[in-house]
């Protein structure tokens, strides 16, 4: 690949991920209900689902991932399932003073990790990056495995470059919330995000 060519992929990749959508909208539900750490393991699990798009792009699988549509329906409703669970447990329990505080969040890595490899697998906006948009960018055709590695670190540093800004302004706004009308409220605006990222991926096609 040419400098031209890596320089459109970051370019179409970072106005890809910073149009906000579903993972920027549970990522930012996160941050506000369990704060950055929790958030950070989530973008992770995105961006892991980023990665395997790629591999399957440049693997030539895209006609596999077409053919075997029902796979990835499998994982969308997944997803849905795991933001809506998520959605329920914000709005009903609510975010106590002690979440606030410097107390670790409900949820380990593996949770919050696989919740956004999930919501990225079972994400169509990501779907159709990766299998419509990429390969008009790069070619397939001539890639080689160190062409690769490069498109998967690009592909790393341009998410993390656009995801933790969000992810730093949202878990910083949350220890301004004290009082427990202001955190029912934050409460209620995270699960929000939440069902809000589910029903976006629902009706999405």
């Amino acid at each position: 690949m040419t400098l031209a060519g890596f320089i459109a992929y970051c370019g179409a990749l970072a106005v890809a991920a910073a149009i906000p959508g579903p993972g920027i909208t549970a990522l930012v539900a996160r941050a506000l209900g369990s704060g950055f750490r929790s958030s950070l393991y989530m973008s992770l699990g995105l961006i892991l689902g980023d990665l395997v798009y790629l591999t399957a792009v440049v693997l030539g699988l895209a006609l596999v991932a077409q053919t075997f549509g029902t796979v990835f329906l499998v994982v969308k409703w997944l997803g849905v399932a795991w933001l809506g669970y998520l959605a329920w447990t914000f709005w009903t329990k609510g975010i106590t003073p002690e979440s606030i505080e410097a107390r670790k969040a409900k949820g380990g890595f593996l949770s919050n990790f696989l919740a956004g490899l999930t919501l990225t697998l079972g994400n169509p906006k990501t779907m159709i990056f990766y299998l419509a948009i990429t390969p008009t960018i790069v070619d397939l055709r001539t890639i080689t495995v160190a062409d690769y590695g490069i498109l998967v670190l690009l592909t790393i540093a341009v998410l993390l470059v656009v995801l933790l800004p969000y992810l730093v302004l949202a878990a910083r706004a949350r220890w301004f919330l004290k009082t427990p009308r202001a955190l029912k409220a934050l409460s209620r605006t995270a699960a929000a995000f939440m069902a809000g990222a589910a029903a976006a991926i629902a009706t999405r096609q």
